[in-house]
């Protein structure tokens, strides 16, 4: 597939463009049957997701009709919340399952390449529901230790107890530990030191907590929960400490990687993660989205830093928008966008797809940055969301600035034994001039020898938070007086636990979901700041000079 890999575009694009042919979206553009590139380039606009919302809502109203694809729209996937800051609906079709099982199929092979050879496989909702998942033959590679009802269960403290309650049953037989997303691990650890008593509890006595009400979930533990005051006993006696240090190795010695996607804005748990576990490696499998399932890491247990994919080229057709013309481009005339195989190494580009579902020419909103090639498909680095986060004025943040931001000032907690589990913020415009408000997690690791940062440690780290943003921000603090002094302000433990709470409340999928890096609705900011315990400001201007370059 990589050796052949624009014979192979040329193909899926002829495929989507001749099954789709009759459709209403083709027909607009009047491609007249035509398959080729050529025509394909010239005549079908490249769009973003609010050009398509008119035939997505009608759609999802019940409207039949071929509009994007020929073949039925099987459901919805929803675009995982910091996703431009909505829930987007992208329509799929029945037969993408089989593409995305080709694609996990792959990942065996590629993790035989490795030493353990053990498969970590990220899998979203839809596919846990699907008929693929559930009357799946039985994989030796991939034995998972949660049973199906748990893992389909709507209720989220009923489905995290079973599966934490048969992983704490099995702990001698894991091989891995993970979610999707890092932060989806990290919640798991939360559960069990929230709830390890009551876990223990059931186990010494071989019978669930009342608290797990669906019959099909009682009904899937019946088999294995037997009294075991031994293992009971060993679960009170790690977790009672309070030591949560290197906990994943402890509760499942035999652990030999974490299965979690820690690339893009997830790479900020890395060191909370490399706490719990001890140092195990993190390993990043696959690059995939709501739209689309694009590629594999082809050395997966490689650090977290170096992970690049590889593209597949025969799950959707690839094209690239040179960054320097993304910035310029307004969204109408012609854009030249760049093939698969003719890639830059070194460049960044934007990514945009056309997909066997109906989508064309569709902006994915993620900036890569190619790093080599494996045979004729580019590899890429993902490097950011394309949309920015924070802007007071002519200013403009976008989530990997901030995420510098925030590691470079929380460097300055190490002495204090601390660490930035969770953040999130705000520009703050009720004030002139407005600032930036950055709402801080802490952890203390070790409770007996760290303690929380005072007053003055948190306002440098305010203002070397500045110090790391970029020179058009610096300059509007210094010389033009038109941002004000940045605020970072301190939530108290387990508010971030909260903010996911409401966000599953309001429909989110807690496999998707992951921690919004700006927030601007008004009842989360009212939760937000009513967890806040102090408040502290930038005590200076950061340095900017109208000489530099940086």
């Amino acid at each position: 597939m990589t050796a052949n890999a624009d014979a192979v575009q040329e193909k899926v694009l002829a495929e989507i463009l001749s099954r789709n042919a009759k459709t209403e979206y083709l027909q607009r553009y009047k491609l007249g049957g035509a398959t080729d590139r050529a025509t394909f380039k010239a005549k079908i606009p490249m769009v973003t997701y609010e050009d398509l919302q008119p035939e997505i809502q009608r759609i999802a109203n019940g409207d039949r009709s071929p509009i994007l694809s020929a073949h039925p729209i099987s459901e919805f996937l929803t675009s995982s919340g910091t996703s431009a800051g909505e829930r987007k609906l992208m329509p799929t079709i029945k037969e993408e399952l089989d593409r995305r099982q080709l694609l996990y199929s792959l990942l065996t092979p590629v993790m035989n390449l490795t030493p353990g050879g053990l498969l970590a496989r990220p899998v979203l909702t839809s596919y846990y529901k699907s008929e693929h998942f559930k009357s799946r033959p039985y994989d030796p590679y991939n034995v998972i230790t949660s049973p199906t009802p748990a893992i389909l269960c709507a209720d989220s403290f009923q489905s995290m107890y079973v599966q934490m309650l048969c992983g704490l049953l099995h702990r001698l037989e894991v091989l891995r530990v993970g979610a999707v997303f890092a932060s989806g691990l990290l919640r798991a650890i939360r559960f069990l030191q929230l709830h390890w008593e009551e876990l223990a509890r059931d186990i010494a006595a071989g019978s669930l907590s009342p608290k797990i009400t669906d019959p099909s979930v009682r009904d899937s533990v019946t088999d294995i929960l037997k009294p075991d005051p031994e293992l009971a006993e060993f679960i009170r006696g790690e977790c009672s400490t309070g030591e949560w240090a290197g906990i994943i190795t402890r509760i499942w010695p035999s652990t030999k990687y974490l299965e979690v996607i820690v690339t893009g804005a997830m790479a900020q748990y890395i060191p909370t993660l490399e706490f719990y576990s001890g140092g195990l490696p993190m390993a990043c499998t696959m690059y995939a989205s709501s739209e689309c399932y694009f590629g594999l890491n082809l050395r997966p247990m490689c650090k977290p830093s170096e992970v690049s994919y590889t593209i597949m080229p025969n799950m959707a057709y690839f094209e690239f928008l040179p960054l320097e013309l993304a910035a310029a481009y307004k969204g109408t005339g012609d854009v030249h966008l760049v093939d698969l195989a003719r890639l830059e190494v070194g460049k960044e580009y934007e990514l945009v797809i056309t997909t066997y579902a109906g989508l064309y020419r569709y902006r994915v909103g993620d900036i890569l940055r190619v790093t080599g090639f494996h045979n004729a498909a580019p590899q890429f680095r993902f490097v950011r969301r394309k949309n920015v986060l924070l802007s007071i004025e002519s200013d403009k943040t976008d989530e990997a600035e901030l995420q510098k931001a925030v590691e470079s000032a929380s460097r300055l907690l190490e002495p204090f034994n601390a660490t930035v589990v969770e953040y999130t913020s705000h520009a703050f415009t009720k004030t002139i001039p407005g600032h930036y408000v950055i709402y801080w997690e802490l952890l203390v690791k070790d409770s007996t020898q760290g303690m929380m940062p005072g007053g003055e440690v948190m306002e440098r780290c305010c203002l070397a938070m500045e110090e790391a943003l970029n020179t058009v921000y610096r300059q509007s603090r210094v010389a033009d007086g038109s941002i004000g002094p940045l605020e970072i302000r301190v939530v108290r433990g387990g508010t971030f636990e909260e903010l996911m709470d409401y966000a599953i409340s309001r429909g989110a999928s807690i496999n998707q979901y992951k921690v919004p890096r700006c927030v601007n609705f008004p009842p989360i900011l009212e939760l937000l700041d009513s967890r806040v315990v102090s408040a502290h400001f930038s005590p200076d201007l950061p340095n900017w000079s109208p000489h530099r370059s940086s």
